[in-house]
């Protein structure tokens, strides 16, 4: 098998995009890697990921689960995929950690990042898949205390269909939501509206 057909088949296995050390540990070598990116054959991404210049348009959500791991879906896009919005974000939003290094956060996928504190940001983590791409989710009841916590940042009318939204959902889990509001700060704001939607 030729290098070419080494870095193909591998970028292939990874579904669009190898990092650095799986395609030494298919057989390439660091010099390798730099041909076949001179050559054109193959694409740098960011340090230490690569895709094929041929290789068709990746799923946006590829480029987030694999490049941004740590990265949660949160807030506006989180919304979107639970059904509380039918705006489509123009920008994935992403949670991150505080400490993470910005230069992590240049990916070929326009990401409005939210900086969380460690100590919750991994409260309400789950996964979904999107586009057929496993990624961390925020839950529902995380994503609806986020939009409170970030309520400045929402559009007000995206944060009403939101709420309302989610006190008409059937899965919702209002202990949790609960919990999760008094661990984010904003219990009293979401117990008043809460107690409104759900009583109004």
């Amino acid at each position: 098998m030729s290098k070419t057909e080494i870095a193909e088949k591998t970028i292939a296995e990874k579904g669009g995009i190898a990092k650095t050390a799986e395609l030494l540990s298919a057989g390439l070598s660091k010099s390798d890697i730099g041909r076949l990116t001179d050559s054109g054959v193959i694409v740098r991404i960011r340090h230490g990921f690569y895709r094929l210049r041929s290789g068709k348009h990746l799923p946006e959500a590829l480029s987030i689960a694999v490049m941004l791991p740590d990265g949660i879906v949160a807030v506006e896009s989180a919304l979107f995929l639970y059904g509380y919005s039918d705006f489509t974000p123009r920008e994935w939003s992403i949670a991150v950690p505080r400490s993470i290094s910005l230069g992590k956060l240049k990916i070929d996928v326009p990401i409005k990042a939210y900086f969380i504190q460690r100590e919750v940001y991994e409260l309400g983590k789950t996964a979904m898949l999107v586009d057929g791409i496993e990624m961390n989710v925020y839950d529902r009841e995380r994503t609806v205390c986020d939009c409170f916590k970030y309520r400045s940042r929402l559009d007000s009318e995206l944060f009403a269909k939101a709420v309302k939204a989610y006190a008409a959902d059937e899965n919702k889990d209002l202990s949790r939501l609960a919990r999760y509001a008094k661990a984010l700060g904003v219990y009293k704001k979401v117990k008043d509206t809460m107690e409104v939607l759900l009583n109004g």
